[in-house]
């Protein structure tokens, strides 16, 4: 039986929540992380107050520009479209430069764009104006989830998730009362809406420079920008198909083959783009991933849902129910109290449990009953009806809404957060403007049918402005009859959008049923490796489709030690056994990994070893240090894995005894050895699953070497055919005393005159040629006048073959 000889032994990884790091490498304390976020926070509620506290001006702004319905779609879309485009133009950039500088920039452009638009005489300036707009608010909703996670680890990120949606609340909440008083404000009036922004953007800016600091990445920089544009103009002409088509020209028509066909067209040319790219825009590798590819998809799905159905909402309370823009605000409270509520709560308990899955199935039922609810509203269905359905729909956008980008970026490494970040965001936001543009194109129609049934009711010739659905009528100037049929109208075709959203919404849901919870990591150190599977491996299946329990929540009081035992991939190992031990030697605690999750309770603060083993793995040990207060640690097993064999003969089959078994890793590194039994088999256990490489050599046999890919666990078995390999050696003698000669050139050729090999004699003269196969050869010696023979080589064993060279005057 083969021995073997000890393999390498993997160490564990500690992850102790509380150690986050600054740009100096020193760990950030809870107040610290606060400080960096207070100013941060702030940036992204001057972001998402520049869309809600627009929503309720909106109606005002488009009948002072005299704009359209089409228009007031476009003021919506524009700025959602340059946020989705440059959302991971931003996340690149915040892998390869200063993401506090980046943040800085972004609101330096959102400030800028924000006083232009406020400036603006005509729809056309303030839909570019918005355009410039949503750039930097593209930066800043994509740059705080980025910042977040490069501080925080996914653990605890729940916790702090929850204070993105209490700053999404606040804005949402107070973005529409505050626009609606400064509407309704005679001395003040719509353009404030983009100027009060400002100050509250000066202000962030101080906080950051203040308090954000995060370390600086220096390396060459190549930058997307070619898959930037062709990003750009497919998003864009599919954006003006949706738009135009149904007003313009028919949705079945020669210009929407020509655009439909062009955005498919621009977006595989992005494809092909991206697969060259040396820094690419979106890394089409993450799309292998399971976890991240099923939460992207299922953020478009849920973006199209949000945004296209929530914006007209202001429209659904001033024009259906005759509100003014402040009680428009004022009554979507309900929606934005289910957000903010379901958003802090989830995020409390997934830290403290890790669990994060349920909430985001939990926010699907809950998005999609929430629009199926509000589909059935009508222009004067009682409020807190209305209200009820929309309390549904903001719990659901609370628990998926950063639950999704969560859950990818506990899948890529520390440097690749950004990416992976701005890749949710992005679809997202590419969903939402979708979804805009084309449940404001149908939203037109709708009305515009309705407007026409309610005319013929009243026996009125549908014709003029208030016959449309592509102008946005003043109530107040509508004779009662007609602005009753204008506000059924609204009513109801606001509710055929929620109608449509529903299913859309609904798709949403079933990608997120089939995401597998992966533990939440503790440290943002030890990203899994699924994100970097190259094609071809099953790494990203396995790492995203493992659903591994997380650790323990710890006990409120205690010096105690907890986390789970798990894979490299993330597989919690069960029954586990978890010892505790002074640095004395002595037992002070064991525990058997129940679902890979363990708990020990240490006896006083200080310096401890723990120690994991499982069957199957190799043990692990540990020092860790306790503090007062709970420490989260997780432990990594590697795996043992057995490798077993034959060595057998070419020809015939027959087994090789004592033949040399050598394992060695992918650096070079033995691992194993031993020799064949005499019927050929061989097996090493206490291996490490990976590819290796089987070097195996007998006397009178070739040797040969062969790369192995060791199973996680269990016997890998590999069969190794050795062929017949003679050995020839002799003496090259010559001279007086035919004493051995030296620097003799000795050439082996085959029968067709190719040379196998040569070999030049030391002072004793000889020469050897080893592996060689059956056959006929001729050997050829020089030094005196060469002398060639011939030779036959029957196969394995030693041909002697003595050579003489005799000088020519002997």
């Amino acid at each position: 039986m083969a021995t073997t000889t000890p393999a390498g032994v993997r160490g564990g990884h500690a992850k102790q929540g509380s150690h986050h790091h600054s740009s100096d490498g020193a760990p950030m304390t809870h107040r610290q992380i606060m400080e960096a976020l207070t100013g941060l926070l702030l940036g992204m509620f001057v972001a998402m107050l520049s869309s809600t506290i627009v929503s309720n001006a909106l109606p005002e702004i488009i009948r002072d520009l005299d704009g359209t319905q089409s228009a007031y779609t476009w003021v919506v879309t524009a700025a959602l479209l340059s946020m989705t485009v440059t959302t991971p133009l931003w996340g690149k950039l915040a892998d390869l430069f200063s993401q506090k500088l980046l943040v800085q920039i972004a609101l330096v452009i959102f400030v800028i764009g924000s006083a232009l638009a406020g400036i603006s005489q005509n729809t056309g300036t303030l839909i570019a104006f918005r355009v410039l707009q949503g750039i930097g608010t593209g930066g800043l909703v994509a740059l705080s989830q980025i910042v977040i996670a490069a501080m925080i680890p996914p653990r605890e990120r729940g916790r702090y998730a929850g204070y993105i949606g209490a700053t999404f609340a606040v804005a949402t909440v107070g973005g529409p009362l505050l626009g609606g008083v400064i509407t309704d404000t005679d001395w003040l009036g719509w353009r404030w809406c983009f100027y009060v922004g400002v100050p509250f953007a000066a202000i962030a800016l101080v906080l950051l420079q203040k308090t954000l600091k995060l370390p600086v990445v220096r390396r060459k920089v190549k930058i997307d920008w070619l898959g930037a544009f062709f990003l750009a103009a497919s998003v864009s002409l599919l954006m003006i198909w949706v738009t135009l088509a149904g007003d313009d020209y028919d949705w079945i028509s020669w210009q929407t083959y020509a655009m439909v066909g062009g955005s498919v067209l621009l977006g595989l040319i992005f494809v092909v783009v991206e697969t060259k790219a040396a820094e690419p825009l979106i890394p089409l590798r993450f799309f292998r991933n399971r976890t991240i590819a099923l939460t992207s998809f299922a953020s478009l799905f849920v973006g199209v849902a949000m945004f296209g159905s929530t914006v007209f909402l202001s429209q659904y309370f001033q024009l259906a129910r005759d509100k003014s823009p402040t009680m428009s605000g004022v009554m979507t409270i309900p929606m934005i109290a289910g957000l903010f509520v379901s958003s802090t709560v989830s995020g409390q308990i997934i830290t403290k449990t890790g669990r994060w899955k349920g909430f985001l199935v939990g926010g699907g039922v809950g998005l999609v009953a929430g629009l199926g609810l509000l589909s059935t509203i009508t222009y004067d269905t009682e409020y807190w009806k209305v209200a009820v359905y929309m309390a549904v729909l903001g719990l659901g956008l609370g628990m998926m809404m950063q639950n999704l980008v969560l859950a990818s970026q506990n899948q890529v490494k520390p440097a690749e957060l950004g990416a992976a970040s701005s890749l949710v965001t992005f679809t997202r936001s590419l969903g939402g403007a979708v979804g805009v543009s084309a449940l404001g194109a149908v939203l037109s129609s709708r009305i515009t049918h309705y407007v026409e049934d309610g005319l013929a009711a009243l026996h009125i010739k549908p014709g003029g402005a208030a016959a449309g659905g592509n102008t946005i009528p003043d109530m107040d100037a509508l004779p009662k009859p007609i602005r009753t049929v204008m506000e059924s109208a609204y009513g109801d075709g606001i509710a055929d959008l929620f109608l449509y959203a529903a299913p859309i919404a609904l798709v949403g849901l079933v990608l997120v049923l089939f995401v597998k919870e992966v533990a939440l990591k503790s440290s943002n150190d030890d990203a899994p490796q699924s994100a970097q599977a190259e094609p071809g491996t099953e790494t990203a299946d396995a790492a995203a489709a493992t659903q591994a329990p997380v650790a323990a929540a710890p006990p409120a009081t205690g010096r105690t030690l907890h986390g789970t035992v798990r894979t490299a991939e993330g597989t919690a190992v069960s029954h586990a056994a978890v010892t505790l031990i002074s640095l004395a030697g002595r037992q002070l605690g064991r525990a058997v990994a129940q679902d890979g999750r363990y708990a020990l309770d240490a006896p006083a603060a200080g310096s401890y070893v723990l120690i994991a083993s499982a069957d199957g793995f190799q043990p692990q040990a540990s020092t860790v240090v306790v503090a007062d207060e709970p420490v989260a640690y997780d432990i990594l097993l590697s795996g043992t894995s057995g490798l077993t064999g034959t060595v057998r003969t070419a020809d015939g089959g027959l087994p090789v005894g004592d033949a040399m078994v050598v394992v060695t890793d992918v650096r070079g590194d033995v691992l194993a050895t031993g020799k064949s039994a005499e019927g050929g088999e061989f097996v090493f256990g206490e291996l490490i699953p990976g590819t290796v490489t089987v070097a195996v050599n007998a006397a009178g046999f070739r040797p040969v070497a062969l790369p192995v890919e060791i199973g996680g666990q269990g016997v890998t078995r590999v069969e190794v055919v050795l062929r017949s390999g003679a050995l020839v050696r002799g003496t090259v003698r010559g001279g007086a005393g035919r004493r051995p000669l030296a620097d003799a050139r000795v050439t082996l050729m085959d029968a067709a005159g190719n040379v196998v090999a040569g070999s030049t004699t030391g002072d004793d003269g000889a020469y050897a040629f080893a592996d060689l196969d059956a056959g006929e050869y001729t050997v050829v010696a020089t030094g005196y006048p060469p002398v060639a023979g011939a030779l036959t080589v029957t196969g394995r064993g030693v041909d002697g073959h003595d050579i003489e060279l005799a000088h020519p005057g002997e």
